[in-house]
């Protein structure tokens, strides 16, 4: 079954989180200059995704029974890692959220791979600490999980 949230986060330090909901999300040694120029910082069990401002952004939740087919073509830039949710409940939130407030979704317990597909970056840095004051500049984050065993992190689509 596939379920959907929508979620309106901080990206504080011009990032947010995914990590498993009993994790301490720990990033500080996963953002390397690799992971800055990916915007994509990766712990065994927590994902820094980086955005392009450090004010809100549009985030799309959606949890699925399997992999879901490539349509990064419809999108500004594209990752994918792996991220071991052994609680079986993964939790999205920005970084200097709260975590016990943090959004949270049941996903199979274990290894999960996440897709994070980003759109309307350009508007988004053209319009910087104004960007969430419309939708047409705010920047949207789709964030894709499904069951899957460990793989290493992908580059599907850059933005630059």
């Amino acid at each position: 079954m596939t379920t959907t949230t929508e979620l309106t986060l901080f990206a504080d330090y011009f990032q947010i989180h995914v990590s498993d909901a009993d994790s301490d999300g720990d990033l500080s040694d996963a953002w390397t200059d690799q992971a800055v120029a990916d915007h994509l910082a990766v712990a065994q069990d927590a994902l820094g995704i980086g955005t392009v401002v450090n004010v809100n952004v549009s985030v799309t939740v959606v949890v699925l029974p399997q992999e879901p087919s490539d349509d990064s073509s419809e999108f500004d830039h594209v990752v994918e890692a792996s991220l071991d949710v052994p609680s079986g409940r993964l939790m999205v939130l920005g970084c200097t959220d709260y975590a016990p407030d943090a959004a949270t979704f049941e996903v199979a317990p274990g290894w999960n791979r996440v897709r994070v597909s980003r759109n309307n970056l350009a508007r988004a840095t053209q319009a910087d600490v104004d960007s969430d004051e419309s939708p047409e500049t705010t920047e949207k984050i789709r964030i894709q999980v499904w069951a899957a065993s460990e793989s290493p992190a992908t580059i599907t689509k850059r933005w630059s």
